[in-house]
């Protein structure tokens, strides 16, 4: 008895802390919409100085964001980011947004994305949703962290894995990747992911490009925020009283909230990217939205406040 009072124990004790971990990753959000982030990886995996070439140690450590062990490993001096999926659900659509790295995708420049096997489906299903409930898919971008879920391998072909989805790709990002394809082997474009996680979406006929400007349903909304790639957007959800903004990498790290003139080493216009991401932050700030990018760490969601010395996060837990 006693045997099984313990194995019951832990059951539950695995139970509440799936559902706690869950929970955490739910995001209060304006009127109808419920956002839920669906994390493929997480932790302490950029050197800052990779990541940000402008950032110094000592300009790091002298923020918020780099005293706090949550977003930076001091002894390493490693910035803690996230890569995860958001999933947004509204009474009549279930939404997700960007698509993470995906399973099976060859990546041999970079060790933590090659050929993965992660849980992402089951995660996803865990949140409630099936890969057929998904109606709409949006890529903020066409990095290679931003569409790798697009696509599943079935029977050795990449096929997509919302197969009742249409997959929203903002025009100016999908005419830059084609002129680059033009005279760049499709191996070295964003890892060879538009070949496995791109096309084989337009091969399927769900793919619908669009102005960076959109409007995808009522109160769901895509607007132009480049720099970091030339068709970056933002998605904006608005209830007619409050706004959530999911930004995408206009902000790749809660540090350039405090530092918005860092930009990160992969970005297309570092200058513009940073002009961006002030005006993104002004927004946010200026509007009390919610601001929820696509690599903040847990705890991933808070609001914008504006200083006479800058920006700084509000979290919301």
């Amino acid at each position: 008895m006693e045997r099984s009072s313990s194995i019951t124990d832990r059951s539950r004790s695995r139970t509440t802390l799936a559902e706690r971990r869950l929970s955490d990753n739910v995001f209060p959000l304006p009127g109808p919409f419920r956002a839920q982030r669906i994390v493929e990886m997480q932790g302490a995996l950029h050197a800052a100085q990779a990541l940000f070439p402008d950032a110094t140690r000592e300009e790091l450590r002298a923020t918020a964001a780099g005293s706090d062990p949550r977003l930076y490993d001091r002894d390493r001096d490693f910035l803690v980011l996230s890569y995860h999926s958001i999933v947004v659900r509204t009474p009549g659509l279930t939404i997700l947004v960007d698509c993470c790295i995906g399973n099976d995708k060859p990546r041999s420049r970079n060790a933590n994305f090659n050929q993965r096997r992660g849980t992402f489906l089951q995660d996803l299903a865990a949140a409630g949703v099936t890969p057929e409930d998904v109606d709409i898919v949006m890529c903020t971008h066409l990095h290679v962290d931003h569409v790798g879920w697009n696509t599943r391998q079935e029977n050795g072909e990449w096929v997509p894995t919302f197969p009742n989805a249409r997959y929203l790709f903002a025009k100016s990002e999908v005419e830059h990747w084609q002129q680059v394809l033009e005279t760049t082997p499709a191996e070295e474009v964003n890892h060879g992911s538009w070949a496995d996680s791109v096309a084989p979406v337009f091969d399927a006929g769900q793919a619908e490009v669009v102005a960076m400007d959109h409007e995808v349903a009522d109160g769901i909304d895509l607007i132009g925020a480049p720099g970091h790639t030339p068709g970056n957007v933002i998605v904006r959800l608005d209830d007619g009283g409050e706004r959530a903004y999911l930004t995408g990498d206009v902000i790749h790290h809660p540090v350039q909230v405090e530092r918005p003139e860092w930009s990160s080493c992969f970005c297309w216009d570092p200058a513009m990217s940073a002009e961006t991401r002030v005006k993104t932050l002004a927004t946010v700030a200026e509007e009390d939205a919610w601001l929820l990018p696509a690599h903040f760490p847990t705890p991933t969601a808070g609001r914008v406040r504006s200083t006479a010395s800058g920006f700084r996060m509000a979290w919301w837990k």
